[in-house]
């Protein structure tokens, strides 16, 4: 293996939790990267109190943290994006985007991260540099069912000075039919090993 070992934060929201067809898909992922010998910290969104934004501005008095001035669980995603190498978003697709607990992560993110917003001018954006990626599942075929999601976070990381380092999608043929199988299994190693190359 040799060389550094990067640490990527996950941000993991689906309301299946263990029964998802998005964590069947992360969890060979997850077990290349750390067979590549690199770290990984899951948040399991669902399972955690995250508020919405306020758009309050609060956060854009200090140009060096987050700075939020909501007290809840984001305050550990927070440090934990700051001390990553690579951000990955995995999430089921619902009415073409993220669940509701993903959207309100990305919110905080956005707007704690980028001090765009503030009153003194602008500022930094804390997460210029690091990268991201999108892990996903979808009823509709990829292109037609993740593209919006996959779309504003390529957005969001021109936004912030991020890269975007591509995604994984994989479409789901029905409650009927099993998810998982070897080629899906082979896709989400290869997307580890594209992350660690990147």
């Amino acid at each position: 293996m040799g060389g550094i070992a990067m640490h990527l934060t996950v941000l993991f929201a689906s309301p299946r939790r263990r029964e998802s067809n998005t964590r069947a898909l992360l969890e060979p992922f997850l077990e290349e990267w750390r067979t590549l010998g690199h770290n990984v910290e899951v948040f399991s969104l669902f399972d955690m109190h995250i508020e919405p934004c306020r758009a309050c501005r609060g956060c854009q008095s200090d140009w060096a943290h987050p700075a939020c001035v909501v007290d809840d669980d984001m305050t550990a995603v927070f440090d934990a994006a700051l001390g990553s190498d690579i951000l990955l978003l995995a999430a089921p697709i619902h009415s073409w985007f993220c669940p509701a607990p993903m959207k309100a992560a990305l919110d905080r993110l956005v707007y704690a991260m980028d001090k765009y917003y503030g009153d003194r001018g602008k500022g930094p954006a804390l997460l210029t540099g690091k990268g991201m990626a999108v892990l996903t599942t979808c009823g509709y075929r990829p292109e037609r069912g993740a593209d919006l999601f996959t779309e504003g976070m390529r957005r969001w990381c021109k936004h912030s000075g991020m890269r975007y380092l591509g995604e994984l999608a994989e479409r789901h043929m029905g409650y009927d039919r099993p998810f998982m199988d070897g080629e899906r299994e082979a896709h989400a190693r290869a997307f580890a090993r594209q992350l660690a190359e990147s």
